[in-house]
């Protein structure tokens, strides 16, 4: 894709994203900073942080949880190198620790694919699936959303038994929703 492609496609998922329900009443926004190929969140960022919604962005620690901090614009974001992997944008300012995600309305989810279950097809770095893991100790059931291409949405991908299906897919062309477990 070229620059202008990527803002397009940028621009259109911050759209769609802010068309869903979830996100408009929402006043804690579990979010991330989308790198490399990834679909565009920046828009999406901005778009929540100033609509007043308090938008969470993950640290990475070294054992590959998340840790996570207040978004309050693109001068809030420092770039940070892991060891050989790519560099993240993560918030530069206090760190919340990591069951502050607990405190999300919404989080949304970074991911290679998902299918016509709802299942996530992560990095494999096993950080959502962490995150994941603590909103359900916690007793809490914030709205999850994955962000992607529409090629991103296939018919099956694999899944292992902590696996967890997702609300609902963004990519710039639309939403699909999945049925919530009860």
């Amino acid at each position: 894709m070229t620059a202008d492609d990527l803002r397009e496609t940028s621009a259109a998922l911050a759209g769609r994203a802010l068309e869903l329900s979830e996100l408009g009443r929402a006043g804690t926004v579990a979010a991330y900073v989308s790198v490399g190929s990834e679909p565009g969140t920046r828009a999406l960022l901005d778009a929540l942080h100033a609509r007043g919604v308090r938008v969470l962005l993950p640290a990475l620690l070294p054992d590959n949880d998340l840790d996570w901090g207040v978004y309050e614009g693109e001068g809030s974001l420092a770039r940070v190198q892991h060891g050989g992997r790519m560099a993240l944008f993560e918030p530069a300012g206090e760190r919340l620790g990591p069951d502050s995600v607990t405190s999300a309305d919404a989080v949304l989810l970074p991911g290679l694919a998902v299918d016509a279950r709802g299942m996530r097809l992560g990095r494999g770095g096993g950080s959502y699936d962490r995150v994941l893991a603590r909103l359900e100790r916690a007793g809490v059931h914030p709205a999850l959303v994955v962000l992607l291409y529409d090629s991103e949405v296939v018919a099956h991908v694999p899944e292992e038994p902590h696996d967890r299906p997702v609300h609902a897919v963004v990519t710039p062309s639309g939403v699909r929703r999945f049925v919530r477990e009860p």
